[in-house]
């Protein structure tokens, strides 16, 4: 199979299904987004982090992958049985949180991104994140899509704000709290 098809070079795209949209489609540019997040964690997992935390990067890729093949399809017209999101999956991102919060002093103002490359880049994939999550809302305005996958983002999101502070802590690398100045 060849990598280049042609079939994209008019700026339209298939869907799982086989329907044509184009590449500006809002489906597209949630799927898209998703794809990049999923890029930037194994840009963040091939960083020294731990091995617990490389094991739950690698999940996450997974269902990243999975998000992605739910957001290219559109299930009236898909012929092929989808792999799933499920709420065991969201329990798993809140289960790493709660046990990487364990060892972390509270806070009660926002933080600073930066301190260290690693905990730097745990706030781009966070903020990669979000632009996913913002992507899959708004075409959730315009065709039905899995509560699930906008649940699995914001926890998602959520994961790499406690990941960039756990990270802080093991690399005893500084939090800046944000003070508004007045």
């Amino acid at each position: 199979m060849k990598v280049y098809t042609k079939t994209g070079d008019y700026g339209e795209t298939s869907l799982f299904g086989g329907s044509r949209v184009s590449k500006s489609d809002l489906r597209i540019q949630a799927y898209g987004t998703v794809d990049e997040l999923n890029s930037y964690i194994g840009l963040l997992r091939d960083m020294s982090i731990g091995e617990q935390e490389t094991r739950e990067l690698l999940f996450i890729q997974d269902r990243l992958f999975t998000l992605g093949a739910i957001l290219a399809s559109e299930k009236e017209s898909s012929k092929s049985k989808l792999p799933q999101i499920f709420a065991k999956d969201v329990r798993f991102l809140e289960d790493a949180i709660d046990a990487m919060e364990i060892s972390l002093d509270p806070i009660n103002a926002f933080v600073l991104p930066g301190g260290h490359i690693i905990v730097s880049h745990c706030h781009v994939a966070r903020c990669i994140c979000r632009r996913a999550e913002r992507a899959v809302v708004q075409l959730s305005e315009h065709t039905p899509v899995d509560s699930l996958v906008i649940n699995y983002l914001n926890r998602l999101s959520d994961y790499l704000f406690v990941l960039s502070r756990h990270n802080s802590k093991q690399l005893n690398a500084i939090e800046i709290p944000w003070i508004p100045k007045k």
